[in-house]
């Protein structure tokens, strides 16, 4: 992807900005992030996604914590179960 692109995409919203960080700078900054954003932003990814608490534990029976958060964003940015 050009860089005109990847701008393009990021001035339309600003969470594609962390699609396009190398995964270590990536993980350093999700450090910073709570957990409710990054509910917020898998929601935006993924709005067919189940990651609020009420929707996770009618659907799934349980809540998700952080850690497996980050790695739920991380999988979807680099596509690394696909």
């Amino acid at each position: 992807m050009e860089n005109t692109e990847k701008t393009e995409l990021i001035l339309k919203h600003a969470n594609y900005r962390y699609m396009f960080m190398p995964e270590e700078e990536l993980r350093e900054t999700l450090k910073t992030w709570s957990r409710h954003q990054l509910i917020s932003w898998l929601k935006w990814n993924d709005r067919n996604g189940i990651y609020g608490d009420e929707e996770s534990l009618a659907e799934l029976g349980n809540i998700m914590n952080y850690e497996e958060g980050v790695e739920i964003m991380i999988d979807q940015i680099y596509q690394k179960n696909a």
